[in-house]
């Protein structure tokens, strides 16, 4: 049986979460448009630094032995999640 805390969770917290996700995937999305999809891409991480400023990590690699960060990026996004700036510029590779 659920306890009661999880009856009383503010929907203003779950609205925000799935605002944040919904944003993080746009985020993530416009830079493996940008950058093209590497065979072995295992995730992009979209991690929040300030108000309208990411780091953007893509993870690669074949196994979990692999794993490394192929590309990292620093962005910065307008209010509805377009990209505007990119440190480094991202570019087509793959």
């Amino acid at each position: 049986m659920p306890n009661k805390l999880q009856y009383e969770q503010p929907k203003e917290d779950t609205m925000e979460q799935d605002k944040h996700a919904t944003l993080n995937d746009l985020i993530r999305e416009q830079v493996l448009h940008a950058l093209g999809e590497p065979l072995d891409l295992r995730t992009v991480q979209v991690r929040k630094v300030s108000d309208n400023q990411y780091r953007v990590n893509v993870i690669v690699g074949v196994n979990a032995g692999a794993v490394r960060v192929a590309n990292s990026y620093f962005l910065v996004v307008d209010s509805d999640g377009r990209l505007i700036g990119s440190t480094p510029k991202i570019t087509r590779q793959y």
